[in-house]
């Protein structure tokens, strides 16, 4: 059965705030986490139209440091479905990048897949969020993105990397759970094209807020949608692309070590 009842974390962020409708015109309902209650009226506008119900909860993700402070969020929400789009944002320094994007999201992604009734996880995460080159990239493609994790973010780098391990290798071991790491370039506060690059993309390369918003609630219609999906502007119609990609079973992950996953994850 299709997702109704999801906990979005992050949800004043600038992707939630653009899925959260998307998410209730399928008719399912959001429980929208927020850290300053002032933003409420924000998230009950963004989910003004239904049909599905949204719903707020004050809650501070930065103050979940374990995974039963991160359970308790989830029992008071009971969801089937569980949306990290939350982050430090680059505020705060490298720590409070390690303790958001990294800590905080392994807490909640290893007490989601130990909940029985949640039964998909998706990370909102990054294209660049990967060990080692990509088959499909180029040698300048390679060159960007080492470049981007080793110099301009490398705490982000990190943490993304860190909680891909954990949804990739805690969600595998658990039948039929749906673990998703949506991953994509540089985002843009362009309007909705429409048109993307999905699966096995190139590196360098942007897309809107938007069409990450409708590609996420579009993979969350599905039931045992697992892996790592790309994600670029570019030529393709947003629901051929999602089809397309399911279809063949594309799945961005291909390439990585899985056993240097194991042993990240392990220690984690």
């Amino acid at each position: 059965m299709p997702p109704k009842n999801i906990l979005l974390l992050g949800g004043h962020g600038k992707v939630s705030l653009l899925m959260t409708p998307k998410l209730l015109s399928r008719s399912w309902n959001v429980t929208s986490v927020i850290r300053n209650p002032d933003q409420k009226s924000e998230i009950l506008s963004a989910g003004k139209n239904g049909p599905g119900k949204i719903s707020v909860l004050a809650e501070s993700i930065e103050d979940v440091k374990s995974q039963s402070d991160a359970q308790s969020i989830i029992d008071k929400v009971n969801p089937d479905t569980i949306v990290w789009s939350a982050g430090a944002g680059g505020k705060g320094g490298a720590d409070r990048t390690y303790a958001i994007d990294r800590d905080a999201c392994i807490h909640f992604i290893r007490a989601g897949i130990n909940t029985a009734g949640v039964k998909r996880f998706l990370v909102v995460s990054a294209l660049s969020s990967r060990r080692g080159k990509a088959s499909w990239w180029d040698d300048d493609s390679w060159a960007l993105v080492q470049k981007m994790n080793t110099e301009i973010m490398p705490a982000y780098y990190k943490a993304k990397l860190a909680a891909d391990d954990v949804l990739a290798v805690e969600g595998a071991k658990r039948d039929g759970f749906g673990w998703i790491s949506l991953r994509p370039g540089m985002l843009t506060d362009d309007a909705e094209s429409g048109k993307i690059d999905l699966g096995k993309t190139k590196a360098r390369g942007g897309v809107t807020r938007a069409d990450v918003a409708e590609v996420g609630a579009r993979l969350l219609e599905r039931d045992g949608v697992s892996g790592w999906f790309d994600l670029l502007g570019g030529e393709e119609e947003v629901g051929a692309a999602v089809e397309r990609v399911l279809k063949d079973k594309v799945n961005s992950i291909e390439g990585e070590d899985l056993e240097e996953m194991k042993k990240s994850a392990a220690k984690l």
